[in-house]
């Protein structure tokens, strides 16, 4: 998933020695590498066995550096975690519309797309898709909300792509859009665990497929 930085933050090391950065830009630059070294130190070692002691030593910050911004170990988890679902919803919003000015793409092809866009950002940001698909379990409650939240936004979009059938009935189309959900996380989650992006990617058309049949 998306790497949680904010507009001109920087992610490495700040300049040694006097500079010019303000003191906004300074705190950004160790928000981001805190965030950025509390999903790298959970991919190695999971929530579980990854300590405050782990990401300030990745991020290159101090202990008082980290409080300033952060509760807890779980706050900075689960800030991480919003940081880069919110990406991640920014970059499918962005390609929820057809890509020619006033077409209207087939639902099949709308999904295609959004799902593509998905599972490429999730293997070219594994580290951060550990989060929200396998971390999460062991953050607490207030993080499973958040996990909670977004598979519903899912189901909400997918909704939005399918057009209703005339007979069908609303309470089994939606329960129908959050299985797909579920079955498509639980897919994703297998291939994160396993560090396999080529198979991550290659759900694509089966789960194309599990959706036309469901919504088409």
């Amino acid at each position: 998933m998306a790497e949680p930085q904010r507009g001109a933050a920087r992610s490495g090391p700040l300049p040694s020695g006097r500079h010019r950065l303000s003191r906004e830009e300074v705190v950004a630059s160790q928000r981001a590498r805190m965030l950025i070294a509390t999903a790298e130190a959970m991919r190695d070692k999971g929530y579980a066995g990854t300590s405050v002691a782990d990401i300030i030593r990745r991020a290159g910050v101090s202990r008082e550096t980290f409080y300033q911004q952060f509760r807890s170990k779980e706050d900075c988890f689960v800030q991480a975690l919003d940081a880069a679902t919110d990406r991640l919803a920014g970059r499918l919003a962005a390609a929820w519309q057809p890509p020619d000015a006033g077409a209207t793409a087939a639902p099949e092809e709308s999904f295609r797309r959004l799902l593509r866009l998905y599972l490429d950002t999730l293997a070219e940001h594994a580290a951060f898709a550990r989060l929200f698909l396998v971390e999460v379990y062991a953050a607490g409650p207030e993080a499973m909300a958040r996990r909670m939240r977004w598979q519903r936004w899912f189901a909400d979009g997918i909704a939005g792509i399918f057009p209703a059938a005339p007979d069908g009935g609303a309470d089994e189309r939606r329960f129908h859009c959050e299985a797909l959900v579920a079955a498509a996380a639980h897919l994703v989650t297998v291939h994160l665990v396993a560090d396999d992006p080529a198979a991550l990617r290659a759900l694509e058309d089966p789960l194309v497929r599990l959706a036309v049949r469901l919504l088409g």
